[in-house]
């Protein structure tokens, strides 16, 4: 918490500091020689992070409310923290969390647009959440509260039994915009609220568009429902592909101005358009979730002679039909860089194939 509050030091040196230390204690004991782990550290870091002392007292105030609010604080390499958000190089190295929902859910999707939503954008939101459930029903919808499409994307996974999460650009001591509070409290118990700001934080401008890079980044893919020329969720569908995970958008009619977005990305091709949950399950390879079976099998006849981390790998995919490499090596208990070596033998043996967003399935 000392850490996230040390001024003139952003995420991504936040995290560097981490690697270099070992741990945020390290860097803390340290605090007053920072070239001892860091030796390429400028003067004004030096400075900021020997400073920490004076924020002790405040992080210590925020455990405590933490406490008292049933709120987990996940630090970056919790194996609760978002996996998929861990792999961005800006990722906070603390986040507050109140609800119930595993934030590496096998599906985890970010669905974002204007925050003023016609009839057709709340339409998308209510048929295209009802098909997914359908369709791939342990996925995680994952917006940032706000007003439109966001709160409709939100509800419309409550409406049809999906955990949905939402992203703040303040502390969990306050709900903004108020109006939102039910939806909020409700998604406490079918979802959660996350959030990287301490509480006593003001859901200032510059806020919503770091927000918007948890909302990227925690998921394997970003749907814009109805955007304008310009807004927040373009930003967000900006970072997605800056984080190499897939973006889809829904067409509207050229005189639209809340389509205007949404089609300009798609003529650039920074978007793919989508039109049903059906579409887009099959191009991130979760349609064939659901159709297991005979071909995997006939797969696995063809190379009986895997090893039993192989198998252990094959096994897990075959339970829930795909998987991000974080997620699955918190499944297989099989570190990181030794499952790439796996991954790739079982794709060289036309076993196990990468699909969209980074995510493994069977062939």
């Amino acid at each position: 918490m000392m850490l996230t509050r040390t001024p003139r030091v952003n995420a991504a040196m936040q995290r560097r500091l981490l690697d270099e230390a070992g741990s945020a204690t390290a860097v803390f004991e340290h605090r007053r020689h920072i070239r001892d782990f860091f030796p390429e550290a400028s003067d004004k870091l030096a400075e900021a992070v020997e400073g920490m002392d004076g924020l002790q007292s405040r992080a210590e105030e925020e455990l405590q409310f933490a406490r008292d609010h049933h709120i987990r604080c996940l630090c970056l390499h919790d194996t609760d923290y978002p996996s998929r958000l861990r792999e961005c190089d800006d990722a906070p190295i603390l986040l507050y969390y109140k609800g119930n929902a595993d934030l590496n859910r096998t599906h985890v999707i970010s669905m974002v647009g204007t925050r003023h939503a016609t009839e057709y954008g709340k339409d998308i939101c209510r048929h295209f959440v009802a098909e997914l459930k359908r369709l791939c029903p342990d996925t995680l919808v994952v917006s940032g509260l706000a007003y439109g499409i966001d709160i409709h994307s939100h509800r419309a996974a409550l409406d049809n039994g999906l955990d949905t999460v939402g992203v703040l650009a303040h502390g969990l001591d306050q709900i903004y915009p108020r109006l939102h509070r039910d939806t909020a409290v409700q998604m406490t118990f079918h979802g959660g609220l996350l959030t990287e700001f301490m509480s006593r934080t003001n859901a200032d401008k510059v806020n919503f568009v770091r927000r918007n890079r948890i909302v990227a980044g925690m998921a394997d893919a970003t749907l814009v429902v109805e955007s304008g020329e310009r807004g927040g969720a373009l930003i967000t569908a900006s970072l997605a592909t800056d984080y190499h995970r897939d973006v889809f958008a829904f067409p509207g009619r050229v005189s639209d101005p809340y389509s205007q977005g949404c089609n300009r990305i798609i003529r650039d091709s920074k978007a793919a358009l989508v039109q049903t949950a059906q579409d887009f399950a099959e191009a991130m390879g979760w349609a064939s979730a659901a159709t297991a079976g005979n071909p995997r099998d006939t797969q696995l006849e063809l190379f009986p002679d895997l090893c039993t981390e192989e198998l252990r790998v094959v096994a897990c995919l075959k339970k829930s039909g795909s998987m991000q490499i974080n997620a699955l090596s918190v499944a297989t208990n099989l570190p990181v860089h030794k499952l790439s070596a796996f991954l790739f033998n079982l794709e060289m043996k036309g076993i196990v194939k990468m699909a969209g967003g980074g995510m493994y399935r069977l062939s």
